[in-house]
């Protein structure tokens, strides 16, 4: 957008209009601090010149009102002086910031990382507006929003992302996808950023791209949350995204730590780093402040579930099933005795065990009710971690065989059954075996809850989810194995997905030996970083997913390469290919 668009002069009339036309929350961190529009939120603040070299963002559309996000960045203040600063916001329905329907005022201070939220209301449905920031003559890039539509809308159109480690290449995921004009939200499941240390994870060229992670140590307390937000903010392509088109999100593991859970993540020792509790609060109170979320309760920041209503057409429930409710992870390894045998019984007990959790009882009572008063055509989950069955064959998840060798086996049994031997017929015949635990493969209680929840309310369901770096799209069965809905899951935008495992085969063909053993699956792609364009209408819900060729190079080429669907009513909820 163009960053040099004019403000119109503050004409006399137009100040009353915009007193009655505007009734505004201003947002500090986490949405605690609340002024109504053109409050200066306290004492004067002080006329310090800023910059605005982290972009504008706008989130959590509904039908009159979305949050705008900007962060300044102030010169020094002559000491003595208070450090607030004055943040002056607009809204329009031109691009060039002539036609105001919106203004007010915002106060930001380091207390809340010299960020700003602002919940601007009184907007109309289904509307494209535009805003614009100022602090002193300094004015930000104009950015691009949308808000939600009227009952009798036709057609959503969505892009979901997840997991952008900046060390692992260039965001040419957010640039295809910010060049594009048919997009209502852009929404993001999680891994907004990564924790790690700037020589851990996936960070080999990072060096060599210049996207070496700042600050340079693990990811600890608030300041290094902060600092590692603001660098992912420089990037131009996911600036030029969030300018673009309004954000829905929630968190993952890593804007925490690997494999989060409630009270502590694979990879905290608290001997060394300190109580987990402080460090989910540091990361907490980073990401409200930088991610344009509306906390639906400001007093309680870990809960960000939360419902959007796209008309008669599409419910998106936002789910939490990382950190609210979830309890620690199972660990396989841990059923193996001394002897080295698994105990499968016990195994299987714990993983369907009511009293493992992974989205707590609250949030499950709030899904139901909002999926029971929902009258569009869709219930959509945005979530995290894979919700389809990705089991595996025994003797691949025991370690006897691995994944090339048992399709092969399949394959063979098919075409020459004399050939399997007894040990080979032992395999093929054991039943398939849950690996992945810390999806909803390792919370089976949870996930029937929910199924059984959509069969109740007669509802047609389709599942997002991300987390893994691979694209898949699944069919939903209950443990009857009733159809229930579909998933869709994105690839990664950065980070790197199966090819690392499987150098030297051809990408397609594990793809095609992934669908092969896990019997739910019907596409997946596990070599390229991507998003998915997800439309839904009235009759049927279409993922289209687009990948790019290189994520090394500024240079890219960008194609869509499967296209599936879903069709409503109790006949249909299950994948099929798209006809056109």
């Amino acid at each position: 957008m163009d960053g040099k668009a004019l403000f119109p002069p503050a004409a006399t009339g137009r100040r009353n209009f915009m007193r009655q036309a505007c009734s505004t929350a201003l947002l500090g961190a986490g949405g605690l601090a609340l002024a109504s529009c053109g409050s200066t939120g306290g004492g004067p603040a002080a006329h310090v010149a800023a910059s605005f070299g982290h972009g504008v963002a706008s989130g959590d559309p509904l039908t009159d009102r979305v949050i705008l996000w900007t962060r300044v960045t102030p010169r020094p203040a002559p000491q003595g002086q208070a450090a607030d600063v004055a943040v002056r916001w607009y809204v329009a329905t031109d691009p060039a910031m002539q036609s105001l329907v919106a203004a007010g005022t915002a106060i930001t201070s380091a207390a809340i990382d010299f960020t700003v939220k602002v919940d601007a209301t009184g907007l109309l449905p289904g509307r494209v507006y535009y805003y614009q920031f100022a602090a002193d003559t300094v004015k930000s890039p104009v950015g691009r929003t949308r808000t939600l539509p009227r009952a009798d809308a036709r057609q959503v159109r969505l892009a979901v992302f997840s997991c952008a480690n900046y060390p692992a290449g260039y965001f040419n995921v957010y640039a295809d996808a910010a060049q594009r004009d048919d997009i209502d939200v852009a929404l993001h499941i999680g891994d907004y950023i990564y924790e790690y240390e700037s020589d851990g994870y996936a960070c080999d060229r990072a060096e060599e791209l210049g996207r070496v992670s700042e600050p340079r140590a693990l990811l600890l307390h608030l300041d290094d949350y902060r600092r590692r937000y603001a660098q992912y903010r420089t990037d131009p392509d996911l600036q030029a995204l969030h300018a673009s088109v309004p954000f829905i999100t929630v968190w993952d593991d890593h804007e925490f730590a690997d494999d989060a859970w409630r009270d502590g993540s694979a990879d905290h020792v608290s001997s060394r780093q300190g109580p987990f509790s402080l460090r989910k609060a540091a990361a907490m109170t980073a990401y409200h402040e930088w991610l344009p979320i509306r906390a639906p309760d400001p007093s309680t920041p870990e809960k960000i579930y939360r419902s959007f209503d796209f008309g008669s057409v599409l419910s998106l429930h936002m789910l939490d099933t990382r950190l609210i409710g979830r309890d620690q992870q199972l660990v396989l390894a841990s059923y193996y005795d001394e002897q080295h045998r698994f105990d499968a019984e016990k195994y299987h007990r714990d993983l369907r065990s009511p009293h493992r959790t992974m989205m707590g009882s609250e949030q499950m009572a709030w899904l139901e009710s909002q999926v029971a008063a929902s009258r569009a055509r869709w219930q959509m989950l945005g979530q995290q971690v894979l919700m389809a069955r990705m089991e595996y064959p025994t003797a691949v998840a025991m370690g006897e065989c691995n994944c090339t060798d048992f399709a092969a086996l399949k394959r063979r049994a098919a075409c020459d059954p004399a050939s399997v031997g007894e040990r080979e017929r032992r395999w093929l015949a054991a039943p398939t075996l849950p690996c992945y635990l810390d999806s909803w493969d390792g919370y089976q209680n949870d996930r029937e809850l929910v199924f059984a929840m959509m069969q109740r309310h007669r509802k047609n369901m389709v599942v997002l989810a991300g987390d893994s770096h691979n694209a898949w799209a699944s069919d939903l069965h209950d443990a009857q194995g009733r159809q229930v809905g579909v998933e869709f899951a994105t690839a990664s935008v950065s980070s790197p997905g199966m090819e690392g495992a499987y150098p030297d085969r051809d990408p397609d063909d594990v793809a095609a030996m992934m669908v092969d053993l896990i019997a739910p699956l019907y596409y997946a792609q596990t070599s390229k970083r991507g998003y998915m364009v997800v439309t839904a209408t009235h009759e049927q819900v279409r993922c289209d997913w687009r990948f790019v060729d290189t994520v090394f190079d500024r240079r890219y080429t960008a194609a869509t390469e499967r296209s599936l669907r879903t069709l409503a009513g109790p006949g249909n909820r299950k994948l099929e290919e798209c006809t056109g």
